[in-house]
């Protein structure tokens, strides 16, 4: 059996005696073995954190850019051992992982790029006599050690999300990435160190939920950057105190297509927004509104795309869908399946589970309170739904309690600025689905589904505080 992988405590690799098992969620199997960080260990990484932000603190703005430059190259030089992690440690499809590689080595230059951006401002204050003669300076500084800690189903580039911009702030950082998906995480603190970051400024620190709360409890962190589950970023909120918290959650996704949309395009985009990473993503297609003009057109070509997916082996080239991350999280998933279909629903395509497997699903004749569309299922299953005015269709997407992203079909402009101003969502996609991202971009949720923005340049804002200067010459 391989020796366990240790963890990193402020540029020190540690081992321990309890070891978590990290399995290949399409066979069960043990991939590798990863020690976890217990309380001494991560009082010694909150210890390290605060002492060493004066150090990263008093980095250049050109040193923290060729930082992470340098990281860059590094994840490029070692993309398919990154690769081959990620599909044995998530389950996903081998064009998902390669994907998600080219992902986090474009969010580090991106954040490469914004390090050396971070500006201020010169503020006039002689608007009336007593402002004669100063002027302001407005100028954002480091916030403090960072607390990032993050989800399975990204488990490189959500985590790039979070070291870049916090090394690019000029913060220390304790990474807590997730049990299921540890590796890929502990790769990138090797390579962060290699690529000269400040040793003792960096952790990367696997371990038990009540070890991490105790990190977001305690005062010496200044920032806590959470993606993940509502319910678990709700409450970590609700415990942090004082310090600054930016929380990435969960959704149900919803997609308007009208009847002067582009019918095949976006169904084929619907397919791959819902059944890519086995719906496993806080941006999965999940609620799909259809105009009644085109409703049995869109329909019958969403069901023959659905049906004609392959689902398997991950680390197959043909594979469209993979397992869910656990038979758990596919058992989970299901029950919700079973209580629509108890509930009067139709199934069109799948709607059987084998294993670790939700087979890719679309249901009909579901009602607004059955939890496949008021909860996040989180699995390759989507809900289909008429409408009959544009109106209705926008009431419909916003009977939720979430508000991450949302996707809408149509030519007419009009339409595009109502739903833009009317859907309560954090970013809208016109002509194509809610599953688009661009890693520089903003990226928000609204209602539940969180606080904060991520995107490089948007999360150095949530890790940095702006102070001003009065000058009076």
């Amino acid at each position: 059996m391989t020796e366990p992988r240790g963890f990193l405590v402020g540029g020190e690799w540690r081992t321990s005696t309890e070891i978590l098992e990290v399995r290949f969620p399409y066979t069960g199997e043990t991939v590798g073995r990863v020690c976890l960080a217990g309380s001494k260990d991560v009082e010694d990484a909150l210890r390290s954190a605060e002492s060493d932000f004066s150090l990263t603190r008093r980095l250049p703005a050109h040193r923290r850019s060729e930082i992470l430059y340098a990281l860059a190259g590094l994840i490029r030089e070692r993309s398919e051992e990154l690769i081959g992690t990620i599909v044995l440690e998530a389950g996903k499809t081998r064009a998902l992982a390669e994907n998600e590689v080219l992902r986090a080595k474009a969010t580090i230059e991106v954040s490469a790029e914004e390090a050396r951006r971070i500006d201020g401002t010169i503020l006039p204050l002689d608007w009336n006599a007593a402002g004669e003669g100063r002027v302001g300076c407005l100028r954002r500084f480091p916030l403090g050690p960072v607390l990032a800690i993050t989800p399975f189903n990204f488990p490189l580039n959500l985590a790039c999300h979070k070291l870049g911009p916090a090394i690019a702030a000029g913060d220390s950082v304790i990474l807590k990435p997730a049990s299921a998906t540890p590796i890929s995480a502990l790769m990138l603190g090797e390579m962060a160190l290699e690529a000269g970051f400040p040793a003792e400024a960096i952790s990367v620190v696997p371990c038990r939920p009540d070890v991490a709360e105790r990190m977001v409890r305690d005062g010496r962190i200044a920032c806590v950057s959470f993606t993940g589950s509502p319910a678990v970023g709700w409450h970590l909120r609700e415990i942090a105190g004082r310090k600054r918290v930016g929380l990435e959650l969960g959704g149900n996704a919803a997609v308007i297509v009208h009847s002067d949309g582009d019918i095949p395009f976006a169904v084929g985009r619907i397919v791959a927004g819902g059944f890519s990473n086995a719906g496993q993503t806080c941006i999965s297609v999940q609620r799909v509104y259809l105009h009644r003009p085109i409703y049995d057109e869109a329909l019958a070509l969403l069901v023959d795309r659905v049906r004609a997916l392959t689902v398997g082996d991950p680390r197959e080239p043909g594979t469209d869908v993979g397992p869910m991350i656990s038979e758990s999280a596919a058992r989970a998933a299901f029950a919700k399946v079973q209580e629509a279909v108890e509930g009067g629903a139709g199934v069109l395509a799948g709607g059987t589970r084998n294993g670790p497997f939700v087979m890719p699903t679309v249901l009909l004749d579901t009602t607004a309170e059955m939890r496949v569309n008021r909860t996040e299922v989180f699995a390759p299953v989507v809900t289909v739904t008429p409408y009959d005015t544009f109106e209705e269709a926008i009431a419909l997407a916003n009977d939720s309690e979430y508000g991450l992203q949302a996707g809408i079909f149509t030519h007419d402009a009009r339409r595009i600025a109502q739903a833009f101003a009317e859907l309560r969502v954090g970013g809208l996609v016109a002509n194509d689905v809610s599953t688009f991202r661009m890693d520089h971009a903003p990226y928000c949720g609204v209602r539940g589904s969180g606080i904060g923005r991520e995107g490089p340049k948007y999360a150095i804002e949530e890790m940095t505080e702006e102070r001003m200067m009065v000058f009076s010459p």
